[in-house]
């Protein structure tokens, strides 16, 4: 199967659009934040010439696809194994003052949900890993083996949003007193059971478990949290960020991330608006943007997105 059959980019064509006024000089330098597949890359590789790419992912598998897919662009890219909270180092890393634009397609890819070995899916049995860098760190056997109760309410209400976080911890401690939940069918049998029958209708139980143990293993909002951040510093005047979340907690990260970075920081009441006060960026879509209906028909892993951008107006002060 080829890299175009298992990974379709998400707003492909919408991206190119967006970032296309920072990248249409010879010698401008894209960072990939969440390289993936090198999908959204390869295009805009293509589709301007004269740029250099820095491509993050902390998957090794990711950047090894990516590396295959990009060799023919040669020294043009750059790959970098890291988190995109090292978006900063790994820049400077790669002899770069700046990068004119960035771009972020948050969340779990295509190639960590299809392949079942990674435990981040819940409808194939799998063993519980869920770690994007499989060379380090706990993984999601691991928090359900050694949480509390009260621990794991915690990320299931956080991170999943969960209205049953209370029964579903409950019910994994009284499991895991029976034997380890180290795959995923165990989990889903557990949390079926704990779901009261007049709810098993509302979707899939394990759905926002997963997605809390995922980003607790992966230390994801936090790392959003101070990516974005870095992300906007590095961009010069005229320089663009993209970022698409695929759930809410990540969007309304990004959506305050980008608000404070685009609102003045006049002291209340001054007559008039001084240039350091002035905004450093500018809002350059309305709103958080979606998939089109189509899109969602061709690919439905673009349903959620939401798609926020901006754009450098002046340095900092």
């Amino acid at each position: 199967m080829s890299l175009n059959d298992i990974h379709t980019p998400v707003l492909l064509e919408r991206c190119v659009e967006l970032l296309a006024p920072a990248l249409q000089r010879d010698g401008a330098v894209l960072v990939d934040a969440t390289l993936g597949m090198g999908g959204h890359s390869e295009a805009l590789l293509e589709r301007f010439p004269g740029i250099t790419l820095v491509g993050l992912d902390r998957d090794q598998d990711a950047l090894r696809i990516a590396a295959q897919r990009l060799a023919r662009f040669g020294d043009r890219v750059t790959f970098v194994h890291t988190v995109y909270d090292g978006i900063t180092a790994a820049v400077h890393g790669a002899g770069l003052a700046s990068a004119d634009a960035i771009l972020f397609d948050l969340g779990v890819s295509s190639l960590q949900l299809d392949v079942a070995d990674r435990g981040f899916a819940y409808a194939q049995d799998a063993p519980l890993d869920m770690r994007m860098d499989q060379t380090s760190g706990t993984t999601a056997a691991d928090v359900l083996a050694t949480y509390s109760e009260g621990e794991l309410r915690r990320i299931f209400e956080r991170y999943g949003e969960e209205k049953l976080a209370g029964r579903y911890a409950r019910a994994i401690i009284a499991a895991r007193a029976d034997a380890p939940i180290d795959r995923s069918g165990r989990l889903v049998d557990i949390l079926q059971a704990a779901t009261p029958a007049a709810l098993k209708q509302a979707g899939h139980p394990a759905k926002r478990v997963f997605q809390s143990l995922r980003i607790e293993v992966n230390g994801e909002l936090a790392a959003l949290e101070r990516a974005i951040p870095s992300a906007l510093d590095l961009l010069p005047v005229g320089g663009r960020i993209v970022v698409m979340s695929y759930q809410s907690l990540e969007d309304r990260l990004v959506k305050r991330a980008l608000a404070e970075a685009t609102a003045s920081t006049a002291p209340s009441g001054l007559p008039v608006e001084l240039p350091e006060h002035a905004p450093r960026f500018r809002l350059i879509v309305k709103g958080a943007e979606q998939a089109s209906p189509e899109e969602v028909a061709r690919n439905p892993r673009a349903t959620p997105v939401r798609l926020r951008a901006a754009e450098r107006l002046r340095d900092a002060a």
